[in-house]
């Protein structure tokens, strides 16, 4: 999948969790949702580590505030990259 798909389906999830502001029993759902789609968007370790981040995340007050799959965005396509490009500039 395109990373900018991921950036958007991220946007749209970590929308998606601000709904619990209006409506709060919505966390009770889009909590374990939440966890399944951050595994399915990014795999791996990093993938199952943040579905469970996001999960707790999005079941505790007040805790929706945080893009939490944005973030994963950001560490995967910005942050990661930039590590490796380091690391092979020092070889």
């Amino acid at each position: 999948m395109n990373k900018y798909k991921k950036l958007a389906i991220s946007l749209i999830c970590d929308a998606l969790g601000y709904v619990s502001f209006i409506f709060p029993f919505f966390d009770v759902v889009w909590a374990p949702l939440a966890g399944y789609l951050m595994t399915k968007l990014y795999k791996g370790k990093t993938g199952k580590i943040a579905g469970a981040i996001v999960f707790i995340e999005e079941a505790m007050p007040f805790l929706d505030v945080v893009p939490t799959f944005t973030l994963m965005w950001l560490y995967s396509y910005v942050f990661k990259t930039e590590k490796k490009i380091r690391l092979t500039q020092l070889k």
